[in-house]
């Protein structure tokens, strides 16, 4: 499976399971307020400003659009930390931590994260672990409102919440039908480990014997929020979508209907993240009593 398949594959798979977005390569720094495109085939983000950019504030001006993005009120909020998350997608069952051999070393005692996790066989799935998670979003009410008549923004993707942590784990299975166990846990120095009680360091890290290549895992020992794995995307719409009515009357549009949730820009994946050449004969065949009504 190729590198670019896997990131769209497992990008999707936690988009299925959350609604929100997954960063294949998490120490790649996405922002609140980040807005570009999405690459369709890595399902990447590619960003091509941000709305409290100065440029972009300028930009607002010379449009008319009275709102100053530096004001407190309409910067960025932080949530409080949360213990952990930890997001499967379908086809995979969390199950208790086993022992074995090779985690006497770890201090499970004190760890953070232990779990364990079963992968259906023949199809792909994914997990997404993050240590003491913290969000930041866009504040609701007005930013969202005003900002979706920017020119820059037409046919763009927003960013208007991201999580980071200081540790993460994230997981593409290999379609064998593998039990998956990691933890977030101190090792066990050696000589402590041999009933030595001087020496030896204790180092937190992740733990994991998952062999595939798909595994990507890293944890900032000086609690850095250094990474962002999850983010929430939204697309500005345009024309009647997003409009709202009673009788002959325009109902007043809420940011949920100027920014709904973005759908991928991807056809339905096959288990190695291809576009399924299936889903096509479908479309056509659904498509083609109304396009023959039209011609």
């Amino acid at each position: 499976m190729r590198d670019i398949a896997a990131s769209r594959k497992f990008i999707d798979l936690i988009r299925q399971a959350s609604s929100k977005w997954a960063n294949w390569d998490p120490p790649i720094e996405i922002k609140v307020g980040d807005y570009g495109r999405i690459d369709s085939d890595s399902g990447e983000l590619e960003v091509e400003g941000n709305i409290y950019d100065k440029a972009f504030q300028t930009s607002l001006d010379q449009q008319g659009l009275k709102i100053n993005l530096s004001d407190s009120s309409y910067q960025p909020k932080k949530g409080a930390v949360d213990d952990n998350m930890i997001m499967s997608s379908s086809g995979v069952k969390q199950g208790e931590f086993s022992m074995k051999p090779e985690v006497s070393l770890l201090n499970l005692a004190s760890a953070s994260v232990k779990a364990e996790f079963q992968f259906q066989e023949g199809k792909r799935g994914a997990v997404l672990v993050m240590h003491k998670p913290r969000q930041e979003y866009i504040p609701p009410g007005k930013v969202l409102t005003l900002v979706h008549k920017a020119d820059e923004l037409q046919d763009k993707y927003l960013v208007t919440s991201t999580f980071t942590c200081p540790g993460y784990y994230l997981y593409l299975s290999n379609k064998s039908g593998e039990r998956v166990g990691l933890a977030l846990a101190a090792s066990v120095p050696i000589p402590a480990a041999m009933g030595v009680t001087a020496g030896g360091e204790v180092s937190v890290d992740w733990w994991t014997d998952a062999q595939a290549a798909f595994l990507r895992k890293a944890f900032d020992k000086a609690g850095q929020y250094r990474y962002t794995p999850l983010y929430a995307l939204k697309y500005r719409s345009n024309g009647w979508f997003g409009r709202r009515f009673r009788g002959d009357e325009e109902l007043h549009q809420t940011e949920d209907d100027l920014w709904p949730d973005c759908s991928p820009p991807w056809q339905p994946l096959d288990e190695d993240g291809d576009e399924d050449p299936l889903w096509e004969e479908v479309r056509q065949a659904l498509l083609a009593p109304f396009i023959d009504y039209a011609s």
